[in-house]
């Protein structure tokens, strides 16, 4: 069995108009959001073995955040350049390439491909990854490279959902 966290980066920020998309920061809710998310994910013992990020300085800044929650050292981070506004496929491609000494990963990414990749995965469809959302799919596989089988939605989270009214 493989476990597969599925993160989009939390809410970035848009207040800079003259710096590159990679470079978008966090904004302030995107910062709670993943502090939120990810010690909700520390205390239910949802803790991987390894972290992938995109480059982005919004997935990255997640990544880290998470990290900090889970007592993992930013240098475990892995970034890939792959992930990088990567469609489904490419993200799978990605996931691919880690060693099955990982039973559970992390993969920080962007939309629209976590959005497709999460429907290709599963049975059912939803309709959009949020920012911050989280996506864990378990696999019923020992090897990474059979990623294209289908997997089991063990939960889908977002911040929103546990905010209270």
């Amino acid at each position: 069995m493989k476990t597969l966290y599925l993160i989009r980066h939390a809410k970035s920020s848009w207040d800079f108009d003259n710096i590159p998309d990679l470079d978008r920061p966090l904004n302030g809710r995107g910062v709670n959001d993943a502090y939120e998310s990810s010690k909700y994910l520390r205390v239910n013992g949802d803790i991987p073995e390894l972290i992938i990020s995109s480059p982005a300085t919004r997935a990255l800044h997640t990544a880290m955040i998470f990290a900090r929650q889970f007592g993992i050292p930013f240098s475990m981070i892995q970034i890939d350049p792959m992930l990088y506004d990567a469609p489904a496929e490419q993200i799978a491609n990605v996931i691919k390439k880690v060693s099955n000494e990982y039973q559970k990963i992390m993969v920080f990414a962007h939309n629209p491909g976590i959005t497709e990749f999460v429907n290709h995965a599963i049975n059912h469809h939803i309709d959009n990854v949020p920012t911050t959302g989280i996506a864990c799919l378990v696999y019923p596989i020992d090897d990474w490279k059979n990623i294209n089988t289908k997997a089991e939605l063990r939960f889908f989270d977002y911040p929103k959902k546990r905010r209270k009214q």
